[in-house]
């Protein structure tokens, strides 16, 4: 479960290459391109703007779509929030996750929101890369990414984790003109941000995995007590 804080800061850091590290002895390619420092510059760009540019920031978040699953009718509304660098997240999504689908979305039993939680630059890509394909791609890539998580984690330098994502894509379908267009969308990148953080503030999350059942927040916890949760919810 880890801990957040604000995340401008953090990529601002990152972005000069002080902030997030992972081990790992891959070898880079030095003719490789790396789109993604520029989407963490745009970030760093903006945190120096971001006490004047309120409305623009309500009117960029306006513009970041919930990626749902299942029923939005339903009087059970589940939000995940999670990042694609948590270790506890990954775990959910392989294990829990799947079960929560077969249990109560995919047979539209409650409505299901995923949302994305920065802790690192890495996450904040890796969203960028989910989101690349829209809603119909997007769980699916969610999945590969969190499969995946202990290797692209640990590819190495920054450029070498950027091709590990480029790689999920592309098995999901993407193609490099698609992934490059994501990637360098510096806007994107922003707006992403700032939707993090109005989510946060508006549901004071601290950690990941949380859960937000019909407006209660919940840490992560076993399963079993998810259900319980979630069956005395749909008796009510």
């Amino acid at each position: 479960m880890k801990p957040t804080f604000p995340i401008l800061a953090a990529v601002a850091v990152a972005a000069a290459g002080g902030w997030y590290a992972f081990s790992g002895t891959n070898a880079v390619d030095s003719t490789q391109i790396t789109p993604l420092v520029s989407a963490a510059n745009a970030q760093t760009a903006s945190a120096d703007k971001a006490d004047t540019a309120s409305s623009e920031t309500t009117a960029e978040t306006a513009a970041i779509e919930d990626m749902t699953l299942g029923n939005p009718d339903s009087a059970v509304q589940i939000i995940e929030y999670a990042s694609y660098t948590c270790p506890h997240c990954a775990a959910f999504d392989q294990g829990p996750f799947q079960q929560l689908k077969v249990d109560y979305i995919d047979n539209d039993k409650i409505g299901f929101t995923y949302r994305e939680v920065y802790f690192d630059r890495y996450g904040l890509w890796a969203s960028m890369v989910s989101r690349c394909g829209g809603e119909d791609k997007f769980f699916g890539i969610t999945d590969m990414i969190y499969a995946g998580q202990s290797e692209w984690v640990r590819a190495g330098e920054p450029t070498a984790i950027v091709e590990e994502l480029r790689k999920i894509g592309r098995l999901a379908g993407l193609d490099n003109e698609e992934l490059d267009a994501c990637l360098q969308d510096g806007e994107k990148a922003q707006s992403l941000v700032a939707w993090w953080e109005e989510n946060q503030k508006a549901d004071d999350i601290t950690s990941t995995p949380s859960f937000m059942i019909n407006g209660k927040k919940y840490s992560n916890m076993p399963y079993a007590e998810m259900k319980e949760i979630i069956d005395a919810a749909l008796e009510e």
